[in-house]
C-alpha cells in the first residue's frame, strides 16, 4: 500500500497523533515568546537628563545625569539605551530576524537531508539555551549576540515543527493542522503580554518565558521521525516500524501493514536534483519569474507590517502589556475568516488577499487622522488592532495562494524564495515603531504604502481556486492568459 492508504489503516488523526501535533503546536506558545520577548523586555520609559553646573548641556551624556521617570526594569534603563543608543534595542530584535532568515536558510534542507526529529530536537534544545544566555547576559553585545543565536535556532525549528504537524498526520488534516499552528501562535504572544503583566524585571520575565522551552522539549524527546520523510529517502522498513507504533498507540490492529517498494531513494535523488534547478528557473523563466516577483513583494509587505504593528504594541496608548495581549488575540477571528472568503468563488485567493492587505493599509491610513487619545472606541489602538487582523488573515492566505501558483517541481524552491523576502520584512520591522521619533505617523505611513501597494500588486496574478494545481513547468507555460503578466511573459516566450 502507499502512504495515505497507510495512514488510513493507522488513522489519519488518531489519539497518538493528535497527542503528537498537541506537543508541537503548543511549542508556539515559547516560539512567540521569544519572537515578542524585545517587545516588552526592550521597552523604553520616560526619563530625563539632569543638568549639571558648570557643564555644558550638549556634553550631558553620560549614564549617570540620566533619571527614569518610570519604575520600570527593561535592558534600556540597565544599560542606558536612550538618545544615540537607542537604535540597539532595534538592532536587537531585528538580530532576531536575521537569525530567522538564516535558519530558515540552513535547516529546511538540512532536515530534508538527516532527519525532521534530530533537527527539530537539536534545535530546540540550543534554543533553550541561548535563551538563558538571553536572560543572564552581562552586557548588551552579549545580548544581542544571544537574540542572533535564539533567531537562528527558532527559525529552523519553526519550519521543520510545521512539516512535522503535517506527516504525522493524513492529507485530510493538513489544514487544521497547519491553521492550529498558526492560532497557536497567536495565543502563544497573548499569553506572552500577561506573562510581562505579572513578571516585571526583564531578566526574570525571559526566564519564565524561556523555562517552557524546557518542558515542551522533554515532552518532544518522545516523538518518532516523520514516517513520509523515512519513505521518501527508501527508508521503508523504518517507516513501516513508525506507522505501526502509531497503529498500536491508536488502538488499530496494524501487524500486517506493509508499504510499496517503488525505489524511493532514487525518487528522493530526481526530487533533490529538481530542488536544485528550481530556484534559477524561478529567474529564467518568464511567468514564473514576474510571479515570483509580485510573491517575494507580497510576502516582504505581509512581515514588515504584521511584525512592526506587533512589535509596536508596546509604544501605542494604553497598557502596553494588554496591547500585546490584544495584538496577539486579534489574529485569532482572522483565520476562521480568510478560510471562508477564499473558498468562495467571488472572492477566491487573489481577490481575498489583495482585499485584506488594501484594507489593512487603509486601516493603518486612518490613524493618521485620528488624535493618538480619543476615549472613544474608535481610537489609533483600535485602528492598528483592526490592520493586525486583516494583516494576519492576508498573510495566512498568501501560504496557501504560493503554493498553489508554483508547480511540484519547484514549489519548495518557491516557497523557500518568498519566505527569504518575508525574513527581510521581519528584519526591517523592529526599525519602524522607532520612526515615531520623527513623527508620530510616520510608522502608520510605513505600514499602509507597504499594505496598499502589495495589495495592488496581488491582483496582477492569476486566480487558483477550484483550478488544477500545476505538476510541472509546460503546464504553467500552457495556462490562462487572462492575468496582465502571464500574457506578457507568454507572448514574450512565444515571441522567442
Amino acid at each position: 500500500m502507499d502512504l495515505e492508504e497507510a495512514f488510513q489503516v493507522v488513522g489519519e488523526f488518531g489519539p497518538y497523533q493528535k497527542r503528537a501535533v498537541a506537543v508541537l503546536v503548543l511549542t508556539q506558545v515559547y516560539m512567540a515568546c521569544q519572537s515578542m520577548l524585545i517587545v516588552l523586555v526592550g521597552y523604553t520609559p520616560e526619563y530625563r537628563v539632569e543638568p549639571q553646573d558648570g557643564v555644558p548641556s550638549n556634553q550631558q551624556e553620560h549614564p549617570q545625569r540620566v533619571t527614569f521617570t518610570e519604575d520600570i526594569d527593561s535592558i534600556v534603563t540597565e544599560w542606558f539605551l536612550i538618545r544615540q543608543q537607542a537604535y540597539k534595542v532595534s538592532l536587537a530584535g531585528s538580530l532576531f530576524f536575521a537569525g530567522l532568515l538564516v535558519g530558515n536558510i540552513f535547516f529546511g534542507p538540512l532536515s530534508d537531508k538527516i532527519g525532521r526529529r534530530p533537527v527539530y530536537l537539536t534545535g530546540l534544545f540550543f534554543e533553550v539555551v541561548f535563551g538563558y544566555v538571553t536572560a543572564m547576559a552581562p552586557s548588551y553585545e552579549v545580548f544581542a549576540a544571544s537574540r542572533l543565536l535564539v533567531g537562528l535556532m527558532n527559525g529552523g525549528i519553526g519550519l521543520v515543527c510545521f512539516v512535522l504537524t503535517q506527516e504525522y498526520v493524513g492529507r485530510s488534516y493538513w489544514a487544521m493542522t497547519g491553521t492550529l499552528t498558526s492560532m497557536t501562535f497567536a495565543v502563544g504572544i497573548a499569553l506572552f503580554g500577561a506573562l510581562g503583566y505579572f513578571i516585571q524585571p526583564w531578566r526574570n520575565l525571559a526566564t519564565a518565558a524561556n523555562s517552557s522551552g524546557v518542558l515542551f522539549f522533554l515532552l518532544s524527546v518522545t516523538l518518532p521521525e516523520s514516517p513520509r520523510w523515512l519513505y521518501s529517502k527508501g527508508k521503508t522498513e523504518r517507516a513501516e516500524e513508525v506507522l505501526r507504533y502509531m497503529a498500536l498507540r491508536n488502538g488499530n490492529a496494524a501487524k500486517n501493514l506493509t508499504l510499496q517498494r517503488v525505489g524511493a531513494a532514487a525518487k528522493a535523488g530526481r526530487n533533490h536534483d529538481n530542488g536544485d534547478a528550481g530556484v534559477l528557473h524561478l529567474a529564467l523563466h518568464p511567468v514564473l519569474r514576474l510571479r515570483t516577483m509580485v510573491l517575494m513583494y507580497v510576502w516582504y509587505a505581509c512581515s514588515l507590517v504584521y511584525y512592526g504593528l506587533t512589535l509596536g504594541a508596546g509604544e501605542t496608548s494604553g497598557s502596553r502589556y494588554a496591547n500585546v495581549a490584544m495584538y496577539g488575540l486579534v489574529e485569532l477571528p482572522a483565520y476562521p475568516l480568510c478560510m471562508y472568503f477564499i473558498n468562495k468563488h467571488w472572492a477566491g485567493r487573489r481577490r481575498s488577499m489583495a482585499s485584506f492587505l488594501c484594507l489593512a493599509g487603509f486601516a493603518c491610513l486612518c490613524t493618521m487622522f485620528i488624535p493618538e487619545d480619543t476615549g472613544t472606541l474608535v481610537n489609533v489602538t483600535s485602528l492598528a488592532l483592526l490592520g493586525k487582523l486583516l494583516v494576519s488573515a492576508a498573510f495566512n492566505i498568501a501560504y496557501v495562494y504560493t503554493s498553489e501558483l508554483y508547480p511540484t517541481v519547484i514549489r519548495n524552491a518557491g516557497l523557500g524564495v518568498c519566505s527569504m523576502s518575508c525574513r527581510v520584512g521581519g528584519i526591517l520591522a523592529p526599525f519602524v515603531p522607532s520612526m515615531r521619533a520623527l513623527h508620530t505617523s510616520m510608522p502608520f505611513t510605513v505600514f499602509c504604502l507597504s499594505g496598499l501597494s502589495a495589495g495592488c500588486l496581488g491582483l496582477l496574478l492569476p486566480e487558483t481556486l477550484n483550478k488544477p494545481a500545476a505538476e510541472t513547468l509546460e503546464e504553467i507555460g500552457s495556462s490562462t492568459r487572462s492575468r496582465v503578466l502571464e500574457s506578457k511573459a507568454l507572448l514574450y516566450e512565444d515571441d522567442e
